[in-house]
């Protein structure tokens, strides 16, 4: 499977949101829905944004008892998305359960992969917001390899530890990074953060783009450096 850039596209409205796809009359992005747009339009901003010809990352992080997410994700499996997550700190079990849900009766799914820890946490937080003691790199590899366990595809995790992820789980093992950024770019909220190229030379699979492109003065232009930094 080849590298893709993915724009999240965070915006809290249908029209928001088709505005700015309409931008691109060249290749179609791969576009990450959050919870925001999903919670705002529901389940038919996916079937539209599909409709229009682009592969959808459907980021709702589910994390429940495994028969709710096992119910959840058979749901979603209905909306014909390509990719889709939940929280690894759910169990082993709570992660079988939900590829179990997502696999449709012909045995076919999106992909499944799982949040490690949020590019928004760093060793200090974790500490003492979740009272996690041991080190986060230890953490990201333990929760990773508990995903692989599972069945599951590969994992959420920041680019600093794509690296590692693979040598874990194996090169097969996808991961998905957010937390990109163009150099001298605003990292934002982000603790953990790496460029494009960055990214592509130490193997992440898929990189997450948000705010640099969707807040750029030419998104499409924006989109085209990252394809140009990670991909080609």
């Amino acid at each position: 499977m080849g590298k893709d850039v993915i724009i999240a596209c965070d915006f809290s409205s249908r029209e928001a949101t088709l505005e700015f796809l309409d931008k691109f009359t060249g290749r179609k992005p791969f576009v990450k829905i959050g919870m925001e747009l999903f919670y705002a339009e529901g389940p038919q901003i996916v079937k539209d944004i599909k409709a229009r010809g682009h592969k959808i990352f459907l980021d709702l992080k589910l994390h429940d008892i495994p028969n709710t997410v096992k119910k959840s994700m058979a749901v979603l499996s209905r909306l014909d998305v390509d990719m889709t997550n939940l929280h690894a700190a759910g169990t082993i079990s709570m992660m079988q359960g939900a590829l179990e849900g997502l696999t449709r009766p012909d045995g076919t799914r999106p992909l499944l992969i799982a949040v490690t820890q949020l590019t928004s946490t760093d060793q200090e937080r974790m500490e003492k917001d979740l009272l996690i003691k041991e080190p986060i790199d230890k953490v990201v590899m333990h929760y990773a390899k508990n995903a692989e366990i599972a069945g599951l595809d590969g994992v959420v995790c920041s680019p600093l530890e794509a690296e590692k992820v693979h040598d874990t789980c194996g090169k097969n093992f996808l991961t998905v990074t957010p937390g990109v950024r163009f150099a001298n770019g605003d990292i934002g909220d982000q603790k953990r953060v790496m460029t494009p190229a960055e990214a592509k030379k130490i193997g992440s699979d898929y990189i997450v783009v948000g705010r640099p492109i969707t807040a750029a003065e030419d998104p499409v232009a924006a989109y085209e450096r990252c394809c140009a930094e990670f991909i080609d």
